[in-house]
């Protein structure tokens, strides 16, 4: 399963409006997970079985809660059982029809 997902606070954002600190608790979250994930600009994507990717999102979720009182979390889930390494694998797959 491939969950891609963004955790951010409404509020608590620093004098020029961003939440970098607070995403970054997020992410330091997923990082230590030992789970196989990728940051980008608007999203944050983990791999993993269904109960501890989503334990993960969880916790991200809990680390930009307690710097903001309200929190937006979106999600997007692809659930493919029985495959494994998609985090890179759909990447290359279109990459190599570019080429």
């Amino acid at each position: 399963m491939l969950v891609a997902f963004s955790v951010s606070p409404t509020s608590a954002a620093d004098e020029d409006g961003s939440v970098a600190e607070a995403v970054a608790a997020a992410v330091r979250v997923v990082k230590e997970s030992g789970l196989p994930w990728e940051l980008t600009s608007m999203f944050t994507t983990i791999e993993g079985e269904w109960d501890e990717v989503f334990d993960v999102v969880r916790r991200a979720t809990d680390a930009v809660l307690a710097v903001s009182p309200r929190v937006g979390l979106v999600l997007k889930a692809d659930i493919r059982p029985g495959y494994t390494g998609q985090l890179s694998e759909k990447v290359e797959r279109v990459t190599r029809l570019l080429d």
